[in-house]
């Protein structure tokens, strides 16, 4: 019994000094937490597809505010088109995109306010001209960095989101040219394939790929090897067509090894081949749809898969021209 009291006048001596240690907390003004940012620049680089058209097309920007509370006095601030960072942005990336040209865009505005009381700017519109004189080129990709500046408020600006980089392209209106039929294609080639695919009912071989059955597939080869990239496939039209572009349906059920980088080659005779064009897809299972560089005459046409999202085989389920 004596023991136990021992213990418990020992518990409560240690709960004493522990209730009576004050712990000090380093200051932290709510100053540090008021920002100000471009909400767009949080899904950088912006890709924004506009279509050829007379009449000029629009990029939507702007500011917000970020804090605890409403902004207790007016925050003006402004934007401009750096073009400083587009090397830079370029030499990050191992990309190569272009100014706009001179003349080929406008500002609605180069100045806004956050109001006292409210978190966000109104709507602010950059121009673009995709048709007629002084327009940006065709199947041209541009980088637009539009940078804010607040130099006449105290609020710091949040440096993470102080620019939005905008990927822009134009290029005509897909409606404009139908799919083509690929009654009478054949597989002209391939750099692997994986016929075992074909115990799960998935195909495996380059001819799924146009069997009009998004549940089949082709696929690089796995059993025994598994080459990485490049990966192709050359597809035989068997007629002469003017290719505008080429169409991909990803693999339904899988999420790695879906085609990312992609150059394409055309050719009359399938061995004099020609580059007509590169692009990456998205990691989607929906059709997407991708203009050439240029418009090309060819019988034959081959898809070089030089990446893949996630994984060094690849698969498609359907591949399609217009």
């Amino acid at each position: 019994m004596k023991a136990k009291q021992i213990i418990t006048a020992f518990l409560a001596v240690v709960l004493y000094v522990s209730c009576s240690d004050k712990v000090t907390l380093p200051s932290q003004p709510l100053s540090d937490y008021e920002k100000i940012y471009m909400p767009q620049a949080v899904n950088n680089p912006v890709k924004r597809i506009l279509i050829v058209s007379d009449t000029a097309q629009t990029i939507i920007y702007g500011a917000n505010y970020g804090g605890q509370d409403y902004p207790a006095q007016d925050i003006p601030v402004d934007f401009i088109i750096n073009p400083a960072l587009i090397d830079s942005f370029n030499q990050k990336n191992n990309t190569k995109y272009k100014a706009l040209p001179s003349g080929s865009f406008s500002f609605t505005q180069t100045s806004a306010v956050i109001q006292k009381g409210k978190l966000t700017t109104e709507p602010l519109e950059l121009k673009i001209k995709t048709g007629g004189a002084g327009a940006i080129d065709v199947l041209t990709d541009y980088l637009v960095p539009i940078t804010m500046t607040a130099p006449k408020s105290n609020i710091k600006v949040n440096e993470d989101l102080r620019t939005t980089y905008y990927l822009i392209k134009s290029q005509p209106n897909l409606a404009d040219y139908p799919d083509y039929s690929r009654t009478g294609w054949t597989i002209a080639g391939f750099s692997s394939e994986e016929p075992a695919e074909a115990q799960w009912g998935n195909g495996g071989q380059a001819i799924h790929a146009l069997d009009d059955n998004t549940s089949t597939f082709w696929h690089s080869q796995w059993q025994n090897a598994s080459p990485g990239p490049p990966h192709y496939i050359i597809v035989n039209m068997n007629e002469t067509k003017i290719l505008h572009g080429l169409w991909f349906i990803d693999r339904q059920n899988d999420q790695e090894g879906k085609p990312k980088e992609v150059q394409v080659q055309v050719s009359m005779d399938g061995v004099n081949w020609t580059d007509a064009g590169a692009f990456t897809l998205e990691n989607s299972k929906a059709t997407q749809k991708q203009f050439l560089s240029g418009f090309k005459s060819a019988k034959f046409f081959k898809v070089i898969f030089t990446s893949a999202y996630d994984a060094a085989y690849c698969h498609l389920a359907e591949l399609g021209a217009f």
